[in-house]
């Protein structure tokens, strides 16, 4: 028998994968968790049809989120992750020494719990002494954070779904109130090829462009992910992620990649005309 899976990009656009078998199905209050496996990308997660990442092409992902921000502030001791809870993330986080607590929100216990079992060269991140896992909503806990974070990251990936509250003006909000006086906070900032994609693009941009003195965009490949093209904001208090970026200090750090490096750094900064103009259109 011939197994394919397949997502729906667009009303016209189809993600098709084929599957050797379906390791894990199950739901949760917040979502339903599918695994699969692959010939062309290995194992890959599902959340309600759609594909959250996939043991081929995530560490551009977990690379691209977590090492810009780490390239551009000198000293960054408390980090809070946001979903994160694959533990790809944490992974990627643990590689630098000077880190002591990395505060993971993920609300939903199965989600972890399955990665656990089926990602385990993701979720190893999760066992670093510094994380302290806790199984609540992202949005109220920020609520209770003032100047606590040198870093946030928001690794969640639905603004419509059970995430949803994790893109509001609130959020915004709450991050900013959340970090230390010269903090950043970087998130997904979905795909802008789509029309069916854009308007979540502008409207991300605008609430993080006027909650944040500094606020930029930059991308990555990511063959999963819709159009294979996905972006990434960056807000910032104080540092701005190309003039205060130091290439030659995270260099030293001999940290080994497989997407990021400092010269690719400086290049995802630099976005198609299109993009700029959405951007744009939304800052004026």
């Amino acid at each position: 028998m011939d197994l394919w899976f397949g997502e729906l990009h667009t009303d016209n656009v189809k993600l098709s994968i084929r599957v050797e078998q379906q390791l894990f199905h199950g739901e949760s209050e917040f979502q339903r968790i599918d695994v699969f496996d692959s010939p062309e990308f290995g194992r890959f997660l599902t959340s309600d049809g759609s594909v959250i990442f996939s043991e081929k092409d995530e560490f551009t992902y977990d690379e691209m989120i977590v090492h810009v921000p780490m390239a551009v502030h000198p000293n960054v001791r408390r980090v809070l992750v946001l979903g994160g809870g694959d533990g790809g993330v944490a992974r990627e986080l643990s590689q630098y020494d000077e880190i002591e607590v990395i505060d993971v929100v993920e609300p939903d216990k199965l989600f972890v719990d399955v990665c656990c079992k089926y990602f385990p060269d993701n979720a190893c991140g999760l066992r670093d002494s510094r994380v302290r896992i806790f199984y609540e909503d992202g949005l109220k806990f920020l609520r209770t954070k003032s100047d606590d974070y040198d870093l946030i990251i928001n690794d969640c990936t639905d603004p419509l779904g059970h995430a949803a509250g994790l893109f509001t003006k609130e959020f915004y909000g709450s991050c900013y109130k959340a970090l230390h006086e010269d903090g950043i906070m970087v998130y997904q900032h979905g795909s802008p090829f789509y029309d069916e994609d854009e308007e979540t693009c502008r409207a991300m941009h605008k609430r993080a462009y006027r909650s944040f003195p500094i606020s930029r965009v930059y991308q990555a490949h990511i063959p999963t992910c819709p159009a294979g093209y996905w972006l990434f904001g960056f807000a910032s208090k104080k540092y701005h992620p190309l003039k205060d970026f130091d290439a030659a200090r995270w260099d030293a750090r001999h940290i080994k990649t497989w997407y990021y490096s400092t010269h690719l750094h400086r290049g995802a900064f630099m976005l198609p005309r299109y993009v700029e103009e959405l951007l744009e259109e939304e800052e004026s």
